[in-house]
């Protein structure tokens, strides 16, 4: 019974001591809100607003009152360099690394924002020097993908495929797309030399990374032909088929010249017809159509094209078949049939083009690394028309 009437008595008291701990806690933090100036919560409201210059301004005055806020040092910093004013953005950085006093994980949080600054500024020499001072610490990762960025932009292909390397080893995940284009880069600086030996050599490590990769394939090809051995080019672009049946086009054109070249053109576009089976595209039907004109003749190029129209129906396709019926149309309608080919021609002029699928980026000619985005492999092998028909 003693036990009991004890129990009563101590519950109250926890309810006491309870509500006093919350009334201390809260006098505590009216306190320290009372400490910070009142421009930190003006420049805080000004950045909900989204007016970031009126924020950097009362970030500003912060300072000036209270220059060890390293905290806001760094904000202020991201502030400047998220609105292109990188100098001011170095400078904050700058003289935050320059206090003595500055706590060793503050110093490497300074270093690695100074090397955004620097790689934002275009000032890749500063930049690679202060990522370089980062690959030991708790940025490792982080580093490695701006050196990798770097040496991208510098076209510094051996030590590209080194950090994708880093990057891989660190967990960061897998880079072998990257390395093996890394490769190919290189390789085609040798084949621009006519060094196919040393090209093909580099080529072989590209596949060992990607087994998968097209331009290696295509570029075996070429390396190949440059030592006048054409049949094993032939048999490097086939295997282009086995990788991805959509990229035959970007080959089409080398393995008709290459079948031309051996004596057995007829073999060339029978195999060509045979990929336009498989895989619509109007590169392709580009190369067959003017390969059948030449072997087979104009009846059997018009047909071609009109089946294959009938097949995809597409301008561009319309453009070629137009392009046909003027070879042997009679001289009463030719200049009516050359006026509507001119505006479907000019009109698809417009839709010949290759998309980025990760930027958008549009392009004429067909690029392994996005000139918008800098990324690899994102342009699909067929022109935007074809896509919105295949969609």
């Amino acid at each position: 019974m003693e036990f009991e009437n004890w129990w009563l008595l101590a519950i109250p008291a926890f309810f006491t001591l309870g509500w006093i701990a919350a009334r201390v806690d809260i006098k505590q933090l009216v306190s320290e809100s009372r400490t910070l100036p009142r421009g930190y919560f003006k420049g805080l409201n000004f950045l909900l607003n989204e007016q970031p210059d009126k924020a950097i301004d009362a970030f500003i005055e912060i300072v000036k009152l209270d220059p060890e806020t390293v905290e806001l040092h760094f904000a202020l910093g991201n502030l400047f360099r998220g609105r292109g004013e990188t100098e001011r953005a170095i400078r904050v950085h700058q003289n935050l690394l320059a206090r003595p006093d500055l706590p060793q994980e503050h110093k490497v949080h300074a270093q690695y924002e100074l090397g955004q600054d620097y790689l934002n500024a275009g000032l890749l020499d500063r930049a690679e020097e202060t990522f370089n001072l980062l690959v030991e610490t708790q940025y490792s990762a982080q580093a490695h993908r701006a050196l990798l960025e770097i040496y991208q932009r510098e076209k510094e292909w051996t030590r590209a495929i080194e950090a994708a390397g880093a990057l891989q080893e660190s967990g960061a995940g897998g880079r072998q797309k990257e390395i093996a284009q890394f490769y190919c880069e290189l390789a085609q600086d040798e084949l621009v030399h006519t060094h196919a030996d040393a090209a093909i050599v580099l080529l072989e490590k590209a596949l060992a990374a990607d087994r998968k990769n097209v331009r290696a394939t295509m570029l075996m090809g070429d390396a190949f032909l440059a030592k006048d051995d054409i049949e094993a080019a032939l048999l490097a672009w086939r295997r282009v088929e086995h990788q991805s049946v959509p990229h035959v086009a970007l080959v089409a054109q080398r393995l008709m010249d290459g079948y031309r070249a051996v004596g057995r053109p007829q073999e060339g576009v029978n195999l060509l017809k045979f990929y336009l089976a498989e895989a619509s595209s109007i590169d392709l039907l580009e190369v067959v159509f003017q390969a059948v004109l030449e072997l087979e003749g104009v009846d059997a190029a018009t047909q071609m094209v009109s089946d294959e129209l009938r097949r995809t129906p597409t301008l561009l396709g319309l453009d070629k078949l137009l392009e046909a019926r003027l070879l042997d149309a009679p001289p009463e309608m030719r200049s009516e049939l050359s006026m509507v080919k001119n505006l479907v021609h000019g009109y698809t002029q417009k839709l010949a083009r290759y998309q980025c699928s990760n930027c958008g980026f549009k392009a004429r000619q067909y690029y392994w690394q996005c000139p918008g985005c800098s990324k690899w492999e994102s342009y699909p092998p067929r022109r935007t028309e074809e896509l919105n028909v295949m969609n």
